[in-house]
């Protein structure tokens, strides 16, 4: 596989995010068995006679889907829930500030985006 950015994320990078499924029982009118799909990618769909079989389903359509958005460079979303925000505030030296700003504009990001993903390769995550 060849990915269209050098940093972007790989499947495994997104496989392992902890996405969340919804199952839903199918009604016997409507065939029986179980329905999943992934609560931020409401596309990615599977089915089972058992909760486990309509998990194992809807992971490997992910995985599918996955594969398809990173050759064409797409963006993938994060799950949801682990991009709820919290406001802080920090003391940052004027020119360190100076050049944050600086380089966020140059790079079209906002000042909190460019300190969350800094912070984040720090931590290497």
């Amino acid at each position: 596989m060849i990915y269209k950015e050098l940093n972007m994320k790989t499947i495994n990078y997104y496989l392992n995010l902890d996405y969340e499924i919804i199952i839903r029982k199918i009604t016997s009118q409507d065939g029986g068995g179980y329905f999943a799909y992934y609560k931020d990618f409401k596309g990615v769909m599977g089915d089972g006679e058992t909760i486990e079989e309509a998990i194992n389903d809807v992971k490997s359509a992910f995985s599918c889907y996955l594969e398809v958005a990173l050759e064409n460079g797409e963006e993938i979303k994060e799950p949801s829930h682990l991009m709820k925000t919290k406001r802080i505030n920090i003391t940052v030296p004027i020119y360190a500030l100076e050049k944050i700003d600086s380089y966020a504009k140059s790079h079209n990001i906002n000042r909190s985006t460019f300190l969350v993903e800094s912070a984040l390769k720090q931590v290497r995550v």
